[in-house]
């Protein structure tokens, strides 16, 4: 009697799968509601309008629709490799991408493990809100003072003239896109980005200081022991979706940079694609490039990822 009991309990928590799950639903009803609009704005604004990455495959006709247009497979990512400038503005793409990633990426961190050291809570705050002020200015405001800025009577050709140096058109030619650019990303974006590091840092056991004190270590010796091992989790997981970010660059800055003197050599594929999908009307080459860039940004990521893990699985994504 006691095995057929057993037997008939077990069978009745293995039966209706399907009934348990509705079952289970209806006693979490309250959090499915809220998760109702949530994923529908997912579902609606993120998957919905995957469909349109097929325009990548075909040849696309904006009277026929996506579905009705004729495919062409991989001759649109052809074409763009036949293009004479392609290994130009992928070669600038790189460059770009890659410094970028290699000056803005540090600078969160130092302005982090610097201002963790500041010990007047006044001064700390101040210099914490003026660093986060350029986050908020347009990109459109930031070109134009660039733009006003390299001019031949600017303010950095004044502060040229104090040294002696002549004046020079900074905006003509690529000489100094990249110190612009990246200068404006770090002005921009370090305040900011150190919000992640310094809310990491607020999480260190103050009396791991207390010890190291007591031990007479000195300042750097803190900071590499105690503050740079609380935010390497933060700083392994910027690192990886950052590096998903070279192909990415911010368009709007470069095409505002742009000029009938350096046009030509600071075109990346963002300003590509925009050009050519959005100027031209040719989407179906637009969207090619622009899902080729997606798919090697994913690449980049697992790579990253998967070196992070062969270093120290513990500070990996996945």
């Amino acid at each position: 009697m006691t095995g057929t009991a057993s037997t008939k309990l077990i069978g009745k928590r293995r039966q209706n799968p399907i009934l348990r799950f509705f079952t289970l639903l209806y006693k979490q009803r309250t959090l499915v509601a809220l998760c109702i609009l949530p994923m529908a704005l997912v579902f609606v604004f993120s998957y919905g309008p995957m469909y349109g990455v097929l325009i990548a495959f075909k040849n696309y006709n904006a009277g026929k629709g996506v579905w009705r247009s004729q495919w062409t497979g991989f001759g649109n990512f052809q074409w763009f490799f036949e293009n004479v400038n392609s290994v130009q503005i992928i070669l600038q793409t790189l460059k770009v991408g890659v410094l970028s990633l290699i000056f803005t990426y540090p600078m969160p961190i130092i302005l982090a493990l610097s201002l963790n050291e500041v010990a007047k809570k006044g001064f700390k705050r101040t210099v914490q809100s003026i660093s986060y002020i350029p986050h908020f200015i347009s990109v459109v405001v930031i070109c134009t003072m660039l733009n006003e800025f390299g001019s031949v009577n600017g303010l950095f050709n004044d502060v040229r003239a104090l040294f002696g140096l002549d004046r020079v058109n900074m905006n003509a030619g690529t000489n100094y896109f990249m110190l612009f650019y990246i200068g404006s990303a770090i002005w921009q974006g370090a305040g900011w980005g150190s919000i992640i590091y310094l809310s990491a840092l607020s999480n260190v056991d103050t009396s791991l200081y207390d010890v190291a004190n007591i031990d007479g270590a000195n300042r750097f010796q803190k900071i590499r022991h105690i503050a740079l091992p609380a935010i390497l989790p933060t700083t392994t997981i910027v690192l990886i979706l950052n590096s998903g970010n070279i192909l990415s660059q911010d368009f709007t800055k470069i095409l505002l940079m742009m000029n009938n003197t350096n046009r030509m050599d600071l075109e990346v594929i963002s300003t590509y694609v925009y050009r050519i999908g959005i100027v031209t009307g040719e989407f179906d080459h637009g969207t090619a490039v622009n899902l080729l860039v997606s798919l090697v940004s994913l690449i980049l990521v697992l790579t990253t990822n998967r070196i992070v893990k062969s270093i120290d699985p513990e500070q990996a994504m996945f």
